[in-house]
This record gives C-alpha cells, structure tokens and sequence, in this order.
C-alpha cells in the first residue's frame, strides 16, 4: 500500500473513532441530563401524566440522538415506515433484534410506547430514571410482566416486544419467545411485525461498545404483516416464527459477531403464566 494510501487509512480510522465517541457522549449526556429532574417528577406526577411526559422525552431524545447520528455522517436511517403506526390505538409492536439501536429506532419515530426492559437496565445509572417515570416494564418477573403489558394496553398504548428475548446470535433469527403471543391473547391486542434490517455487525450481539465500525453504518426499517391476536398461544407462535423465519431468510443481515444459544429463561414462567 502506497504512502498516501496509508494516510488516508489512518485519517478515515481517526475519523470514524471521533464519530463513534461523539455519538456515545451525546446519548450518555442527553441521558444524564434527564435524569435528575425525571427521578424528581416521579413521585410528584400523577401515573398516567408521568407516563405520557416520560414517554414523549424520551421519544424526542432519541429522536435527537439519531438526527445527530445522520448529522456528523455516523449513520443513516430508513424509518419513514414506522410513521404510519402513529394513532392507530393499541398494539404489540414486534421487531427481530439485530442490534441495541433497534429499540432507539422504533421509540424515536412513536411517542406513545411501553418498553420491556431488562431488569438491570430499569437501575441504570443512565436509563433507569427516565424508563421508570415512562412506566417501562421490568423482565424480571413474568407473570407481572404480562400483567402490566395487558394494562398499559388497555389504556391505548403501543407495547415493543422482541419476539428473539436478546439480540440475534443466528441467521436469521433466535427461536421465538411465547411471552409475545400470551401478552396478545390476554390484552386482545394485534401483533404488529417489524423488520430491521443493517449490513453491519455494530451493536450486534457480543459487539463491543467502543468498537468502531465501518461507517456511515446504515439501517432500514419496514413493516411486516399484521397479526390478529391470538387464541391459540403455541399455534400462533408457529405461525409467527414461520412468518419472521420466511421474512428474514433473504433479508440484509450482518454476519453475527456472537454464536451463542438464544436464553429462553422466561419461556417456562410464561407457559405457567398462561395456564394461569
């Protein structure tokens, strides 16, 4: 490689490397910032206020967070999509997981949306505040967590749900998690499918996260069909993993940089949830 080959080499690394930190300071600053006055707000605002405020800032801050992405030339995005989803009433928005921008992408476009999150994520320094004014949902306990989802439903909600349970490990996608069609058939809510799709391995599963990628790192997101709620849980979770199976088998996926086994540890406390 010739000299000035080189250079450029080493100038498109720095570049990329600046980009990656000043994306991660951006979100981890907007989150902080956040922070104080959301862990204020909780105790003093009525539920369904602090719901709906938290919800809406942080909608607006990823928002923001991923207009910076596009601005500073880190990534672009497809999301146009997920537009048509607004003021439908309920319904169980499920995405496949390629990454952890997936949940970023689909709450920037739609103000109005229950998160499950991981237990340990609700105490984050950085998004526990802001995710419990929202009244996200914890993982932790099953049965609660559907319980919860059925509620937050029923007050007109959109509910985002990964089918997979944790980020694709496998082409083209984990086995599915039964927790989604339980959540449907006891809220009488449709299941709307979601598809992410990204050639490149960043924030993938087992991706570290100030690993630079090769940018501008790009994603497209389109809507899948639209599944009526179910009767049927173990039917429909045939259907719908036969559905996503077809979807994804020609999709734009990244090779995985991880190939473990997906955890399907809450499938068994959600089987007894539902004979519940």
């Amino acid at each position: 490689m010739s000299e000035p080959a080189i250079r450029r080499s080493w100038l498109r690394v720095a570049h990329e490397t600046v980009l990656l930190h000043l994306g991660l300071f951006y979100l981890g600053t907007v989150c902080l910032l956040w922070t104080p006055f959301a862990m204020a707000l909780q105790p003093l605002l009525p539920g369904s206020l602090g719901r709906q405020l938290g919800r809406r800032v942080i909608s607006w801050n990823f928002h923001g967070y991923l207009r910076f992405l596009t601005l500073i030339g880190a990534c672009r995005f497809d999301l146009r999509e997920l537009d048509a989803l607004r003021g439908q009433g309920p319904l169980i928005l499920a995405p496949n997981h390629p990454c952890l921008l997936d949940a970023v992408m689909v709450i920037s476009r739609l103000p109005d949306v229950a998160c499950i999150m991981k237990a340990g994520l609700m105490d984050n320094v950085f998004l526990g505040a802001g995710a419990r004014l929202a009244r996200y949902i914890r993982n932790d306990s099953p049965l609660r967590m559907v319980m919860r989802a059925t509620e937050d439903l029923a007050a007109g909600s959109h509910l985002l749900v990964f089918p997979e349970g944790t980020r694709t490990t496998r082409l083209p996608m984990n086995p599915l998690m039964s927790s989604v069609g339980l959540i449907a058939r006891r809220a009488k809510v449709p299941v709307q499918t979601i598809f992410i799709e990204t050639a490149s391995p960043y924030l993938c599963k087992g991706w570290p996260l100030f690993r630079r990628p090769e940018m501008p790192v790009t994603y497209h997101v389109r809507l899948g069909k639209r599944f009526e709620p179910a009767r049927n849980v173990q039917e429909f979770m045939r259907e719908l993993e036969h559905y996503f199976a077809s979807e994804l088998q020609h999709a734009t996926l990244p090779d995985f940089p991880a190939s473990a086994a997906s955890p399907r540890r809450h499938d068994d406390a959600a089987a007894s949830a539902e004979r519940g």
